[in-house]
């Protein structure tokens, strides 16, 4: 029997963690308007330079949230940690994403930059308010919604949501006023979706490539991850930018190879991804799927997911587009046989990382 014959294993929590985004992004945006005031990060936060960090998906997060906020970097907790005081100059106020605040980075980054910067604030949006994380001495906790601590190994809800809660902190007018209207469209959305990529899946052979550009880089790394992820390291996987993708990683590309690509609403930038995917018809190389409005999608690709927000700025964009790979990931890891409620069968990965020693300096 071969791999994409396997007798796909039961599942409880993925699906429905991925379905029930849409409903709890305006309680994330209540819940964090919420804490803002309570903790006066309106004026706190001001001209702050800001350092957004987290592990893993919740480091993508950090990178989507930081694309929109203006001075805003991010850093990983796992780069942060090893190498904190190049980081940390000129740094006023770190904020830290996490689903389980239980990785052995998230609090030991908290105690690294009070012993180093004392001055700096220390911010969280938690998952899990329960967490190690949210007992380390933070300035101020912001916990969301419980329903966004998944419990699947993959974080899903827990990603869109915390992206969500950092873009509120970044752009709070810009985000509250568009948070109703792509919840609705996204649940009206979403049996569409769900059915464009149950089909999509069926064309993934061998190798998988993700294209945005680059105000989209957290989202792409996270669509990217979200298929490494649920089929255990199955597919190679290569996750570029558009105008990246010519200067070597096009070698990757061959006939059959799935592309996914996010179609930009910037016009410029979506003129360099046309060009691209041109090029790539050309060349005859790559299946290409769009995550784009079906409208305006000019015949570019061999099959088109409804996008979410087409329209929005691209830096806001990231908690609605990542649907369309979060369910990629899903309904591939059922296809080769996979749990996608704990899909590392051989346990190489767990829901809270495992084996990291902590160093003192």
């Amino acid at each position: 029997m071969s791999n994409d014959q396997k007798t796909p294993a039961a599942t409880q929590y993925t699906f429905e963690e991925i379905s029930r985004q849409p409903i709890l992004w305006p309680t994330t945006l209540s819940n964090v308007r919420a804490a803002s005031e309570r903790l006066n990060l309106p004026a706190r936060l001001k001209n702050a330079r800001v350092l957004l960090t987290g592990a893993g998906t919740s480091a993508y997060a950090a990178s989507a949230v930081a694309s929109a906020w203006p001075r805003a970097l991010a850093v990983p907790t796992t780069d942060l940690l090893i190498d904190s005081e190049r980081y940390l100059l000129d740094v006023d106020a770190v904020v830290s994403l996490a689903r389980s605040g239980d990785s052995p980075e998230s609090a030991a980054v908290v105690e690294r930059v009070r012993a180093l910067k004392p001055g700096i604030l220390q911010y969280a949006i938690v998952c899990n308010k329960d967490s190690a994380l949210s007992r380390s001495g933070l300035d101020g906790l912001i916990p969301l919604d419980p329903r966004t601590n998944d419990k699947s190994l993959v974080m899903t809800s827990s990603f869109s949501n915390l992206v969500l809660g950092g873009l509120v902190l970044a752009q709070p007018d810009a985000v509250s006023s568009t948070v109703d209207e792509f919840s609705k469209r996204a649940a009206a959305l979403l049996p569409e979706i769900d059915q464009a990529c149950k089909r999509a899946v069926t064309s993934i052979h061998d190798r998988i490539v993700v294209l945005s550009s680059s105000p989209l880089l957290g989202w792409r790394s996270e669509a990217g991850l979200k298929s490494v992820e649920m089929t255990a390291g199955r597919f190679p996987l290569v996750t570029e930018t558009y105008l990246g993708l010519r200067h070597g990683p096009m070698s990757f590309v061959k006939s059959d190879t799935f592309v996914l690509c996010l179609l930009s609403s910037d016009p410029t930038r979506r003129l360099y991804e046309i060009d691209l995917l041109r090029e790539l018809r050309a060349k005859k190389i790559g299946y290409l799927v769009g995550i784009a409005d079906p409208a305006g999608s000019q015949g570019l690709f061999d099959e088109v997911i409804p996008a979410v927000a087409p329209h929005a700025d691209d830096a806001l964009r990231t908690p609605y587009e990542i649907l369309a790979p979060q369910l990629l990931g899903y309904h591939l890891s059922l296809r080769i046989g996979l749990n996608p409620d704990s899909p590392s069968p051989d346990g190489v990965i767990n829901r809270v990382v495992q084996g990291v020693i902590l160093h003192r300096a």
